[in-house]
């Protein structure tokens, strides 16, 4: 049998040397589903049978889920570092438990990767594997706490403090209970307790001790010196936001792997804007292709279509980040010299993508939005009529005031001046005079101004302008980062399709018309 040492109660405020973590999710039902009844939840009842058949605690498997995921799937695509699913089953040249999952349960690595049950239940027989390998007998296993030592290996990384810093994550999970929403709708909850983590060998990696030594409120877990370029060629003069497209903890130790190549100077974590540096400011990470010499890259846990993980605590945070460097370098606070990944020169990357609130972000670091302080952006745009209210709203306001038909105060409050500039604008554009912004009306607003020849490889605001009025126009989100990628251009060809016009994937006078007429 396998000996513990004595435990003495580990008070809340031990795990706070991750901070407070704000774990409730508050994602709604899809639009349109139906009441769920408990038969019809297959993730509960996935995580609920992985954890009797390996004998793995529940809630357990379901925080180390959250903290990987958010219980999304997402379809199975990889994250960064190779991994798959809700368990996030990594395949990369130096971690295998997708492959060790698949030998362990006899599913084929395809279902691991694509089949939510098949996964949960291959991250449980990796962990009671690892429980196994340890001699923890019947009675340790059915106690949380014991598994600590085994959590911590399932994160992958090979630095005790990174080691740490993953399993506290999901200990606090547990300590502050977890509510969360899969993309289907489902319900899972995980009741907040008191935990006493059986630590072992990490109890003295403290993830604290190590201080950032660029910016003061990080910790410090460098990269492998493979991932990154000592010195750099390029004065400073940018910060690039990313999102991680995996965990905060995850992201850390794939840095760590000389394997990568890939790197960022920061990573900021979604549940309480915690920030770790793995990369010194002079040095040069590779982030974002052209963008590397000048650039300081800034990662953001979580993925570009789950906008669950885009909190209030993480823009503060990474504001706060940001503008210290901008004042630090010299760089000034604005959309020009504060880019996302995607609007990098000769990049292939579509984030932060569309639910990266920019508006929000520019205003807490304190410089210019870009965009008048009003949020342009949206993943889909809504039908408004008078009575509406929102942010979309205050959009279609300040785009109407910028064409000179006057709405007055730009206020989210669609009232009778707002339907009178409305009707007006229809009547100039010669759209149907009913005074409600639908698709037609949308586009021709979002496509408003200049008409310069666009096709792929352009960037900038018109780019931008056109591809939130092809959002409008074919009721689909086409990624708004101002960079005409293929992405873009597809959207051009099927409008151009779809309204006779010819089909080139270039954006030239006839299209601009097109558009600026709401067809």
């Amino acid at each position: 049998m396998h000996h513990r040492p004595p435990r003495t109660p580990l008070r809340r405020a031990a795990l706070s040397v991750l901070g407070t973590l704000a774990v409730l999710v508050t994602a709604v039902q899809p639009a349109g589903a139906a009441p769920r009844t408990a038969g019809q939840d297959p993730v509960g009842r996935a995580f609920t049978g992985a954890a009797a058949e390996f004998g793995v605690p529940r809630d357990l498997l379901i925080a180390l889920g959250y903290g990987e995921t958010h219980l999304d799937d997402h379809a199975g695509l990889p994250s960064q570092a190779g991994g798959y699913g809700v368990m996030h089953l990594v395949s990369n040249p130096d971690r295998h438990t997708l492959e060790l999952a698949s030998r362990l349960t006899g599913e084929a690595p395809s279902s691991l990767r694509e089949d939510t049950a098949a996964n949960i239940r291959g991250g449980a027989a990796v962990l009671r594997s690892y429980a196994d390998e340890a001699g923890l007998g019947p009675a340790e296993r059915r106690d949380a706490d014991a598994w600590y030592p085994l959590v911590a290996r399932y994160g992958g990384m090979a630095d005790p403090s990174g080691a740490r810093l993953y399993a506290d994550t999901v200990y606090t999970f547990l300590a502050e209970g977890v509510t969360a929403r899969t993309p289907d709708g489902e319900e899972l909850t995980v009741r907040a307790r008191a935990v006493a983590p059986e630590r072992g060998r990490y109890a003295s990696a403290s993830v604290a001790s190590a201080q950032s030594p660029d910016y003061p409120s990080a910790l410090w877990v460098p990269a492998s010196t493979a991932n990154y370029a000592v010195g750099r060629t390029a004065a400073i003069s940018k910060i690039v936001v990313h999102v991680t497209q995996g965990s905060y903890a995850g992201s850390i130790s794939w840095f760590q792997n000389p394997s990568a190549q890939v790197s960022a100077h920061y990573v900021v974590r979604s549940s309480d804007g915690q920030i770790t540096q793995t990369v010194r400011d002079k040095d040069t990470a590779w982030h974002a292709r052209s963008g590397n010499a000048s650039g300081i890259g800034i990662e953001h846990e979580g993925y570009v279509d789950n906008p669950s993980w885009f909190t209030d605590a993480m823009y503060r945070s990474s504001a706060a980040l940001t503008a210290y460097l901008c004042n630090r370098y010299g760089i000034p606070k604005d959309r020009a010299h504060i880019v996302g990944h995607s609007e990098v020169p000769n990049n292939d990357h579509t984030d932060p993508g569309p639910n990266w609130n920019w508006t929000y972000y520019m205003q807490l670091v304190g410089g210019s939005t870009g965009g008048g302080g009003v949020q342009l952006t949206f993943p889909s745009y809504d039908t408004l009529r008078a009575g509406s209210s929102g942010a979309q709203v205050s959009a279609a306001q300040s785009l109407l005031n910028a064409q000179k038909f006057d709405v007055g105060t730009v206020d989210g409050s669609f009232g009778s001046r707002t339907t009178a500039a409305v009707t007006s604008f229809q009547q100039a554009k010669g759209l149907g005079a009913d005074g409600v912004v639908g698709a037609r009306t949308w586009t021709a607003l979002l496509s408003a101004g200049t008409t310069p020849a666009l096709s792929q490889g352009s960037t900038g605001s018109a780019v931008q302008r056109l591809q939130r009025a092809l959002t409008a126009a074919l009721g689909r989100t086409v990624s708004a980062d101002g960079t005409f990628g293929s992405g873009t251009q597809q959207a051009v060809r099927d409008y151009q399709s779809g309204r006779s016009l010819t089909v080139d994937g270039a954006v030239g006078p006839a299209t601009w018309a097109a558009l600026q007429a709401g067809r």
